[in-house]
């Protein structure tokens, strides 16, 4: 894995659940469950957190591009492909 490898994945966050976890994908976003409410960006700093430890890569490589406000979020990850992000998130979501 390059320092130059970057990869986005499109989120639909659904803060305030019971458990953190990857629900499934809908049309080419990953819809993600999350703990943390929508205050205060707990919920987007939960998200930041959940992906670094399922993707197993280091909080400071996941970074939110777009939709900090917003359920809709464009997250990029350095250091992996957008297959390898994909295939963690499919592998999450089938567990």
């Amino acid at each position: 894995m390059s320092e130059e490898t970057v990869a986005h994945i499109a989120l639909r966050v659904h803060p305030g659940a019971k458990k953190n976890a990857v629900v499934g994908k809908r049309a080419d976003a990953w819809k993600i469950a999350l703990q943390a409410p929508p205050l205060d960006g707990r919920a987007n700093r939960a998200c930041i957190d959940y992906l670094a430890k399922l993707l197993g890569v280091k909080r400071s490589v996941v970074s939110i591009l777009k939709g900090e406000k917003i359920r809709d979020k464009i997250i990029e990850i350095k250091g992996l492909t957008s297959d390898e992000a994909s295939a963690a998130l499919k592998t999450a979501s089938e567990a």
